[in-house]
């Protein structure tokens, strides 16, 4: 009686299995050749040269001090950005969670607008600015403060600053999503019982939006380690980052194979870095599921 009445209910879990692959199938075929398939050669690419196996173009990393350098000020930079989007966009993300909706949609309306422009619209936009001649060092020259033109790009700070305006986005929207599932009689709560507005946001609502600051930082921090158009425009030939090394080794010297390497060491630490973000706060808390 029982194998005559699980044997129906098996069959129906199994056709919906059918079902549900059929379904994924275009998806996965997709995901399969355009990300699986590129990054599986990319690692091979960098294992394989002359028609056989090699470690050279990992052993540069352990040799050659540019490789090293270029990883270091990448991840530098980096950091840099994450930290002070995060300190930009907290007080943001938190006034738009704050504001009635008609008010937080306009909040969000103006942090979104740079999203209608394209990324190197934006860069020579700063550009413009921070040059010796701009917008900056004009107004800053008219008011009395310098007397001569300060360098504000060709160097790591207009690589910086035109970074951080392009990925303060990604740090708000997190951050918003998070703060505004957080219940307002939890912080009202707390300050009937006598905690101070600094108490109650350390205390209560700090905590409650780390779930969306973790994922800020992690959006942020993997964003900027791939970044180019902007340290190549704004960074002068000074500002040297990964993505740039890429570059270099295919137009300039022809070298797919170290240029694979770079990519896949900075993929390899990309996944770390999600590894650990995940270890701090799961995924679904990140998300919101839980």
């Amino acid at each position: 009686m029982t194998t005559s009445t699980s044997n129906p209910s098996m069959q129906h879990d199994r056709r919906e299995q059918r079902l549900m692959l059929m379904l994924l199938a275009p998806a996965l075929l997709v995901i399969v050749s355009l990300l699986i398939v590129p990054l599986v050669w990319l690692a091979w690419q960098s294992i394989w040269q002359d028609g056989g196996f090699t470690v050279v173009n990992y052993q540069r990393f352990l040799t050659d001090s540019v490789y090293w350098m270029t990883f270091l000020q990448t991840f530098r930079i980096a950091v840099v950005v994450t930290l002070v989007t995060l300190l930009l966009g907290y007080p943001v993300a938190y006034v738009a969670a704050a504001l009635p909706q008609r008010w937080s949609v306009l909040v969000l309306a103006m942090v979104l607008l740079p999203f209608w422009t394209s990324v190197l619209v934006r860069a020579y936009a700063w550009l413009i600015l921070l040059q010796r001649t701009g917008i900056v060092n004009s107004a800053l020259k008219k008011a009395g403060l310098i007397d001569t033109p300060l360098l504000l790009i060709n160097n790591e700070f207009g690589t910086v600053m035109a970074t951080i305006h392009i990925l303060l986005p990604f740090m708000v929207l997190p951050l918003y999503a998070t703060m505004k599932k957080i219940p307002p009689e939890l912080t009202m709560a707390g300050a009937s019982l006598g905690g101070s507005p600094s108490h109650v946001f350390t205390r209560i609502f700090l905590p409650l939006s780390l779930p969306g600051m973790i994922a800020g930082m992690v959006l942020v921090f993997v964003l900027t380690l791939g970044f180019y158009i902007t340290p190549e425009l704004l960074g002068g030939g000074r500002t040297y980052m990964v993505s740039m090394l890429v570059s270099r080794n295919i137009q300039v010297y022809n070298e797919w194979g170290a240029a694979s390497s770079i990519s896949v060491v900075l993929m390899l630490g990309v996944f770390l870095i999600f590894r650990l973000a995940s270890m701090l706060i799961p995924f679904e808390r990140i998300m919101g599921t839980r």
